[in-house]
């Protein structure tokens, strides 16, 4: 008997094969293969909404393939990911192959192991028109944005823009964070800090200001700091209480996509592509020594922080061998899902506990050890114990004033044994320093005060994490969005990066101003995330997804006529080059299109010369020109000699300033390190502190 299982991704395919033996044919689609038209908008306006989906051109050849298998097949299973895109794809080949949606032909697993694949083929279902519906409303209600809007904003501000339902808020996110800082006031304050000294000169600790006549003091001025100066001046410093408690440090949950992506930046200095890359692979098997392909970790795009009974298990088994009975709790740790997550399947986690992080080091690529064994520490930290520490909080009085010093001792280290969360507020209590033997009403010495001028600092700037997880945070897209959208407005030159942080080009702001004057709705960040739960609920069976979409359109029309009506163009600023084109003699203006900057004659159309805007970051090594800031044709940055063709000398990583003290070589940069292009050498930036 012949079995044939369609998968998605290629990437899987050795090890589900694996897995199901020689009965059993895997056949991979490599992602979607029927989708609306692609220079067309493919929906039937006047028959509510209804789609004309064709078969993608890249896929053709693989359908013709399936459609020979399908042919000779006895059973046909279909084992697309387990989340509303794969059941849209299996909807979608079952269509195709004529096969009867109500039969049982879906299966479904979270982790590709044997156990898990086994088991999800005794559980086979037919598919789920609900969830496959709440993708078709979905990419309806996408598809009617973009063709809809992009016409709309290209004529109104420059030719070939496009606009997203959910890129456009996201835009929206980075636009308002930029002049959230732009529009800052820093505000003056003071921070004083107090060196003592015991006594018998056997020990000294720090204390901070935090008192004056028993109230929370704020010192914002020169003048303020010194009237606390001078009412400290001769004081008598006498410790006037001692509160000792055991504080205690809840384990996190595990990774969910977002938290994911957030720890693998902020830790590993790993981006949302890297991240992604890396976390497929782990999925999809990778090839380890005796074992053959093998699959390390489970589905990798979901918002829940589920994990089965049987895996807790598994995890309390495993600890209890190798850490002691101590590092597990009494009740399994159960951590609670956002509402709005749409938990179809559990956490990130491992699949197999027994293949320890530094068994497969060497085995795998450098990203893909760092991020199991970030995924594999955190999992298992969430399975255990808390931490304890004995806390100590000491008042010292000077005066009327009070002095606060805080210190912090580790009692038992529970989850700490295998993971250390990100947090820089966990970094300051880390650095608490133990505090020498005090009593209350015993006097100490001052050796010398510190008085150090601070001003307020603005918001950062989104980094890909931080925008992630605001995204998470307020409802807009979900896990297997976050990665494109991010993408597709630095692609499209609305964003670009300024080391790790995200800011809006001008183009960008111009766009998002636009947008949000025309179709506010669409801009409007409660009313995209109210639309995410608009979905949910079509996924469920309480909403019919052509009702949905017949709402959402009522509006939006009116909001399209608004704006097709109205005939006003944007100028877009024009800014002066020291370049002089080389056919009228203008000095061309830069201007920015999809693949950044670039140069154009000001006289155009009467003169359409154009040339790349180059910024210069160095001195090429290998023939000493220019070398420049270039970006391919995908849209991806690298550096380049000016000399090209007659140069070809080219890196992906950015140059610095920076000369190997081994081999005099040009310096790289890479995340936090910093690495020569020729010799082995290299080292890291001082850790920055990432925003929560």
């Amino acid at each position: 008997m012949s079995n044939l299982v369609i998968i998605e991704g290629i990437g899987k395919r050795e090890t589900i094969q694996k897995y199901l033996g020689k009965d059993f044919e895997v056949v991979a689609t490599k992602g979607h293969v029927r989708d609306l038209p692609v220079k067309t908008l493919g929906i039937n306006m006047d028959n509510h909404f209804e789609p004309k989906y064709e078969i993608m051109a890249d896929k053709k050849d693989i359908i013709k393939k399936l459609k020979e298998k399908a042919a000779k097949a006895d059973n046909i299973f279909l084992a697309t990911d387990p989340d509303r895109e794969g059941e849209a794809i299996s909807w979608h080949i079952a269509y195709i192959l004529n096969l009867n949606c109500q039969d049982n032909i879906r299966i479904e697993f979270n982790e590709i192991s044997k156990s898990a694949i086994t088991k999800a083929l005794d559980k086979r279902r037919g598919i789920d028109i609900d969830v496959g519906n709440a993708k078709q409303a979905r990419s309806k209600k996408d598809r009617l944005v973009g063709y809809k809007i992009s016409p709309i904003i290209s004529k109104k501000i420059q030719p070939k823009l496009s606009a997203g339902r959910v890129q456009s808020v996201t835009l929206e996110l980075v636009v308002d964070r930029e002049r959230e800082i732009q529009n800052f006031k820093p505000e003056e304050y003071w921070n004083i800090t107090a060196l003592l000294e015991k006594q018998d000169k056997s020990a000294q600790f720090s204390a901070s200001l935090a008192l004056k006549d028993g109230n929370k003091i704020k010192v914002e001025n020169e003048q303020q700091k010194n009237e606390v100066l001078s009412g400290i001046e001769n004081a008598v410093w006498k410790i006037s209480s001692i509160k000792k408690s055991v504080t205690k440090s809840n384990p996190p949950a595990p990774y969910i996509t977002s938290t994911m992506q957030q720890d693998a930046l902020n830790k590993l200095g790993m981006n949302l592509k890297r991240t992604s890359q890396a976390a497929q692979k782990l999925y999809e098997g990778v090839e380890l020594e005796g074992e053959g392909k093998t699959a390390l970790i489970t589905y990798i795009r979901t918002d829940s922080v589920r994990v089965s009974p049987q895996m807790q298990q598994i995890a309390k088994d495993f600890i209890i061998k190798e850490y002691g009975e101590k590092f597990v709790p009494e009740k399994f740790n159960i951590y609670k899902t956002k509402k709005s997550a749409q938990d179809a399947h559990e956490a990130i986690r491992p699949v197999h506990l027994e293949i320890k992080p530094d068994s497969i080091k060497g085995q795998v690529e450098g990203d893909l050890y760092k991020l199991y064994k970030l995924i594999y520490e955190r999992f298992l930290a969430s399975q255990m114990t808390p931490a304890t520490f004995n806390s100590v909080a000491v008042d010292i009085d000077a005066n009327n004033y009070t002095f606060r010093a805080n210190g912090k001792t580790p009692i038992f280290a529970g989850y700490t044994k295998v993971y250390e969360e990100y947090s820089p507020k966990d970094k300051e209590d880390s650095e608490q320093k133990t505090l020498p033997p005090l009593e209350e009403g015993e006097q100490v010495n001052l050796d010398s005060i510190k008085a150090e001028q601070k001003f307020t600092k603005p918001p950062a700037r989104y980094t890909e994490a931080s925008l992630v997880k605001t995204m998470e945070e307020k409802g807009i897209g979900r896990p297997a969005t976050y990665v494109p959208t991010i993408t597709n407005i630095e692609n499209r030159a609305y964003t670009e990066k300024e080391g790790k942080q995200i800011k809006p080009t001008e183009l960008g702001c111009i766009v998002c101003d636009t947008l949000k004057k025309y179709f506010p709705d669409i801009m409007d960040i409660t009313f995209t995330a109210k639309m995410e739960d608009t979905l949910d609920e079509i996924s469920t069976g309480k909403e019919e997804w052509q009702e949905v979409v017949e709402d959402f359109y009522k509006d939006f029309k009116v909001e399209l006529e608004n704006a097709s009506g109205t005939p006003d163009k944007v100028e877009m600023p024009v800014v002066e080059s020291d370049v002089v084109c080389d056919k009228c003699g203008a000095k061309m203006i830069i201007k920015m299109g999809r693949y950044g900057k670039f140069l154009a004659c000001p006289n155009y159309p009467e003169c359409k010369n154009i040339k790349n805007y180059d910024v210069v970051v160095g001195t090429c090594p290998k023939c000493g020109k220019n070398l420049l800031e270039k970006t391919s044709k995908s849209g991806k940055k690298f550096y380049g000699c000016s000399g090209y063709p007659d140069c070809d000398f080219a890196v992906w990583d950015k140059p610095t300033e920076e000369k190997c003290p081994k081999c005099q070589s040009m310096m790289l940069e890479k995340g936090r390190k910093i690495y020569c292009s020729k010799c082995n050498y290299y080292h890291y930036k001082k850790e920055e502190k990432e925003e929560e």
